[in-house]
């Protein structure tokens, strides 16, 4: 019961007092030293597949439940929620032990008065859990079925067809799996696979980059040893494609604007061989540290993390590159925040486009007369992504720049100057990325 217990501390942080889940969720782990590496992951599926799914959820408990959940005790709801997730989605928990965990988990929290209704609900749930009738409407159907607000969907279906749409959803109900890139200056991909295999990690070396590779059966990736020693960094391969895309030369100066936590600064240092500058600015000073303690590690001493806003321009600064990964409403993300299809909505997008714009506008100041300008972002929307280039192009006379796809990328090449990764079509993060210059 312990780890049922404490996923459902964590869901009820997130769902009832707001906290983000992939933040509580780790501090939390880190606090429980007793849990070995089975248990943990158990706690991170139970809470971030019940978020995943959480409208489906709802929908389920509201087809057999007397009591909407919106009308339940928030303890109980959440309590519920947990059992119908083992019940629908984990196959290697038997429905008993769902059922009989979350009644205990009520009369321990003081609910025994309630723990016969819990009973009910999921018994009745675990019945007939291959007989949900779901909306005939097809958009309220895409809604309930991946668990994504109306309103999203409704927002996607102006851009796509319902078939790509239902494509997106499915994919973001996935889990995702660790990628890594490497440290080229340090070591080679099929070298680091055998080490971090070495260290008893699943490694598959088929990835769409030749720097990158996929990890799992991963606990605490700080704790690696090949970590410690620099060999990779975190980055998922949507945000390395842009880098990719850029193709920053040897020498060059680098203007990272929004560089926290300093991915994509690390993979164009590794591009550069450490050569030139990158300059990575943050308008926060712990993550302004991340980057420097992260260049510390790679063993990347071209990096030059400042602190600094970038809705104002640098000063006496000529870049031959200018990475612009603005802050967005992260719908590509969903995978791993999924609590973001929750807190996001259409006026989130438009306040965030604006927030671009000034960026933008800063940023112009600082591209050189012949230099190249990446905007990219995490997300799938227009208005934070087409609408903001054109915009920017018309404004300050830049224009698309036509490029290649990178690696294993299998979209048409872009005479557009822009690309958005569509998190199921390369099982990646939704990711948007333009290359621009002026004319």
């Amino acid at each position: 019961m312990k780890e049922r217990e404490i996923a459902l501390n964590i869901l009820a942080d997130i769902l009832d007092e707001g906290a983000y889940n992939n933040i509580i969720l780790r501090k939390t782990l880190n606090i429980h030293q007793e849990l070995n590496a089975v248990q943990k992951a158990f706690i991170t599926e139970l809470v971030n597949g019940t978020l995943r799914n959480l409208i489906n959820i709802d929908y389920i408990i509201n087809s057999f439940s007397k009591t909407p959940v919106g009308k339940m005790k928030p303890f109980i709801a959440c309590n519920i929620r947990l059992g119908v997730y083992q019940i629908m989605y984990m196959d290697k928990v038997p429905e008993s032990a769902a059922c009989n965990e979350a009644v205990k988990l009520a009369k321990k929290r003081g609910f025994s008065s309630l723990s016969g209704f819990v009973n009910g609900v999921l018994r009745a749930v675990a019945r007939n859990s291959g007989n949900i009738v779901y909306p005939s409407d097809k958009k309220e159907y895409l809604s309930v079925k991946y668990s994504y607000p109306l309103w999203l969907i409704e927002y996607w279906l102006k851009e796509y067809t319902y078939e790509t749409v239902e494509r997106i959803c499915e994919a973001g109900s996935r889990p995702p799996h660790v990628s890594i890139c490497v440290n080229t200056l340090r070591t080679s991909k099929e070298a680091l696979a055998k080490i971090l295999e070495g260290e008893g990690m699943e490694i598959n070396s088929n990835t769409l980059f030749d720097n990158s590779l996929y990890l799992y059966r991963t606990n605490n990736i700080s704790q690696s040893k090949a970590y410690k020693e620099g060999l990779f960094h975190i980055m998922d391969e949507s945000s390395l494609a842009a880098v990719k895309i850029l193709d920053p030369q040897k020498g060059s100066t680098v203007l990272d604007l929004c560089a926290a936590p300093g991915g994509k600064s690390f993979a164009a240092a590794e591009i550069m061989e450490n050569t030139g500058t990158v300059i990575s600015g943050d308008i926060h000073e712990h993550k302004v540290r991340l980057i420097e303690e992260g260049a510390l590690r790679l063993g990347l001493s071209c990096i030059k993390a400042v602190l600094r806003d970038a809705e104002i321009p640098y000063e006496n600064t000529d870049a031959d590159y200018v990475i612009v990964d603005a802050p967005c409403s992260g719908l590509g993300l969903v995978r791993k925040k999924p609590d973001i299809k929750y807190t996001k909505s259409i006026k989130d997008i438009e306040e965030l486009a604006a927030i671009q714009r000034k960026i933008l506008a800063a940023a112009e100041k600082s591209v050189s007369k012949k230099g190249t300008l990446l905007y990219s972002t995490c997300t799938i929307s227009q208005k934070e992504n087409a609408d903001n280039v054109k915009w920017f192009c018309d404004k300050f006379g830049f224009e698309p720049v036509p490029f290649d796809m990178p690696g294993k990328i299998n979209y048409a090449e872009s005479s557009e100057g822009f690309i958005q990764i569509l998190p199921c079509d390369h099982d990646t993060d939704g990711f948007f990325i333009a290359k621009l210059r002026r004319k």
